[in-house]
């Protein structure tokens, strides 16, 4: 079988041609690698360079939240990024005891937190995206992430799927789709978390034009078999390859109320291949230079597309209820 134009032959390296990978602390190291200002997404060939920050907020500190996260994206952008990530329920921390507590810390998507990331946006000519708890009509609360840029708020979105204790905590699970924009780096998609698991909901956001899908994430540590990457970062290595798209995840890391983190933040080529290296349980910056203009191209060989090839009306059942 040949080779596509888009996938290197020699597989010696990681990740597609043209991608390059950088890695240091949040306090602002400009770690070994080489990553200047990317380029808006456009002819094939150019790059932009893509951060995940990988910090360890606590629940009942959100000054200190806020201090972490400015300071991770600030390290991002001295380092060249221009799309920065961050967790999920980064402004809040995630392990709740209950309603109350939820709702004591949830912020309306015009608030202190969401300013702040707009500020750092339009100072850095940066697109951010995060996770927060957002403050939703009626008394509800979601489980929410926003896409700044220099311009302000651009989208919001509520997760859909809810996962363990966040059903329990008072989150209400959103109903709309996962947003696509376009951006002056490309179009840039997002969901939160478990969102990801889901292939049908991830096939949305390829379908309707991401180049990039930024996932802000908290994955608990699991155990998993000695020498095994974690089964979370490997559905993100698939939700990549089925569909050409790259995809960024930030996760969290750290302890909070007994829970142990994963801190497993990666970012994922279009052929499903890491471009970063695994900091697991650290808190870290990593980031890569994208040629996101290469998940336009759906083609995987000389005769098949991942897009093109589908037939919709033989999956009629993946819209059924579980019997």
């Amino acid at each position: 079988m040949s080779v596509p134009a888009h996938r290197p032959a020699d597989t010696t390296g990681t990740g597609s041609a043209g991608a390059t990978a950088n890695s240091g602390s949040t306090a602002g190291e400009t770690g070994t690698g080489t990553s200047g200002p990317g380029a808006a997404s456009g002819a094939a060939g150019d790059t932009v360079t893509v951060a995940v920050c990988q910090i360890a907020p606590q629940v009942g500190d959100p000054e200190g939240n806020r201090r972490r996260i400015r300071t991770a994206i600030e390290a991002a952008a001295e380092r060249g990024a221009r799309v920065v990530v961050l967790p999920e329920l980064a402004n809040t921390g995630y392990v709740f005891t209950g309603p109350d507590e939820l709702r004591s810390v949830a912020e309306p998507a015009d608030g202190t937190t969401i300013r702040e990331w707009e500020a750092l946006a339009a100072r850095h000519d940066l697109v951010v995206v995060g996770g927060f708890a957002e403050r939703g009509e009626h008394g509800a609360v979601h489980n929410s992430a926003a896409l700044v840029d220099r311009t302000g708020l651009r989208a919001t979105y509520r997760k859909a799927h809810l996962w363990n204790g966040e059903k329990t905590w008072g989150f209400t699970p959103g109903d709309g789709p996962p947003p696509v924009v376009d951006t002056p780096y490309g179009r840039i998609g997002f969901m939160v978390c478990y969102d990801l698991e889901f292939p049908e909901w991830v096939r949305l956001a390829a379908l309707d034009g991401a180049e990039l899908l930024c996932g802000p994430v908290n994955w608990p540590l699991y155990p998993r078999p000695d020498g095994e990457r974690p089964g979370e970062i490997v559905r993100v290595q698939a939700d990549a390859a089925v569909n050409r798209m790259f995809v960024a995840v930030a996760d969290r890391t750290g302890t909070e109320r007994g829970q142990d983190w994963l801190g497993g933040s990666a970012i994922v080529d279009a052929d499903g291949y890491p471009v970063t290296p695994l900091r697991l349980g650290e808190e870290a910056v990593l980031t890569a230079a994208l040629p996101l203009a290469d998940a336009r191209d759906k083609a995987i060989s000389e005769l098949n597309d991942v897009h093109a090839d589908r037939r919709p009306a033989l999956y009629g059942r993946t819209r059924e209820e579980p019997s």
